[in-house]
């Protein structure tokens, strides 16, 4: 589906934090300074495709929009024949955005509109959006415990409702621009289990893993909710979002599974879960692990991969995410190395890419091993697959160790 199996992920978070100060990652991580060196970089270790952030609170000007700070974007991707998927909406907006109000899903459609046909004006090939990155993550850190802005608490499921409401009237914003144009909705993929000898939260967990975690695609597919106008077209391509801290259990929060946890799934497990409810191409559109764990996850990732693509589950790509080291969105002075470069500052502060050996040695294996797999795979998606969605929770886990 991509010009390579691996992607990048430049984390792209904007927003408001938890102390109610501002951030930009993309900022901070001065990708925005060295768009078309990043760029290069990719090129130069064979990935050839990428997300990437089109920021709304820099485009929207009230209603009306500068996009000049895409073009660098899209003219590094035609010069290094880098595909980008485009994040347009990664937790931050415009200060005069109520998210609770019905002019949100008036104002998002615009900006999704203007932005598409931006996009498709300036570029070659297909084109991809995400409309709104991990709507469950951000619907309970910013409606339900108020982690980012709008800061709310107990609106969890509210804004759940209305972020979906958006990503529909968004996308049919998009199709009227560019009528072929690709959705990657992604969100995140979380597990949690009971403790051990308490039988009581069993019920509890199965509801959360086969429920909760499902609502927003549920909500987009017309599964959930159909009035709001939701279909498998909506749908369109699943992104799932997967750390190592996305298992854990029950009223222990912010603590992960150990990885000799038998209560722990394989990531193949996970997707297959997935594949069978939704019969659509799948994405791995986030993962990564920090420090010297992350070459060791490259190559347990190579091993799922194939396990995956053997049973012809038509999984599309997957995004290393986030490529570079970055910030913590509520420690703007702590720093994880969790990306294929570490960021090193030099004597001007510029923010050296230094590679992470071990990483990029297990990534260029992956890439072998995978090759005549990817090359000869079938995966060819199927009807989607009808099941209930009842619960109200909403409580993902991607980025727990931020969020602690």
């Amino acid at each position: 589906m991509f010009r390579s199996f691996f992607l990048a992920g430049f984390e792209s978070a904007t927003g408001f934090n938890l102390h109610r100060e501002w951030i930009d990652q993309i900022a901070a991580t001065q990708h925005d300074r060295n768009i078309d060196e990043d760029y290069r970089l990719l090129r130069a270790v064979g990935i050839r495709a990428a997300r990437d952030a089109i920021r709304w609170t820099l485009v929207d000007r009230g209603g009306q929009y500068d996009f000049s700070t895409v073009l660098p974007l899209i003219a590094a991707g035609r010069k290094h024949g880098i595909e980008i998927i485009y994040d347009l909406f990664h937790f931050g907006y415009p200060h005069d955005v109520d998210l609770f109000a019905d002019e949100f899903i008036r104002r998002f459609a615009d900006y999704c509109c203007a932005a598409a046909r931006f996009v498709r004006a300036h570029s070659d090939g297909e084109c991809y959006f995400t409309p709104i990155n991990e709507p469950s993550y951000f619907s309970w850190a910013a409606g339900e415990v108020g982690r980012f802005a709008p800061h709310a608490q107990g609106r969890g499921f509210e804004l759940k409702v209305q972020l979906a409401r958006a990503v529909i009237a968004g996308i049919n914003a998009i199709r009227s621009a560019v009528p072929n144009a690709h959705i990657v909705n992604v969100d995140s993929l979380c597990r949690v289990v009971p403790p051990q000898n308490n039988p009581e939260l069993v019920r509890i967990c199965d509801d959360f893993n086969s429920n909760a975690v499902f609502q927003s695609f549920d909500m987009l597919s017309g599964r959930m909710l159909p009035a709001l106008g939701g279909s498998p077209s909506h749908l369109d391509i699943v992104g799932v979002n997967y750390y190592w801290t996305n298992q854990w259990e029950m009223n222990r929060t912010g603590v992960p599974l150990r990885d000799d946890d038998p209560r722990r799934w394989s990531l193949s497990q996970l997707v297959r879960v997935v594949w069978e409810r939704y019969r659509t191409d799948i994405l791995i559109s986030e993962t990564s692990h920090v420090g010297e764990m992350r070459a060791p996850w490259m190559r347990e990732l190579t091993r799922e991969t194939q396990t995956l693509l053997a049973a012809d589950v038509p999984l599309r790509g997957i995004c290393l995410y986030p490529i570079l080291g970055m910030p913590e969105w509520h420690a703007q002075q702590q720093w994880t190395r969790m990306g294929l470069w570490d960021l090193a500052p030099n004597q001007s502060g510029a923010l050296a890419r230094e590679p992470y050996r071990p990483m990029l040695d297990a990534l260029r294996e992956s890439q072998r091993s995978l090759e005549s797999h990817v090359k000869t795979g079938k995966h060819a998606p199927a009807a989607s697959m009808p099941s209930p969605l009842d619960t109200r929770r909403s409580l993902c886990a991607r980025s727990r160790l931020r969020d602690q």
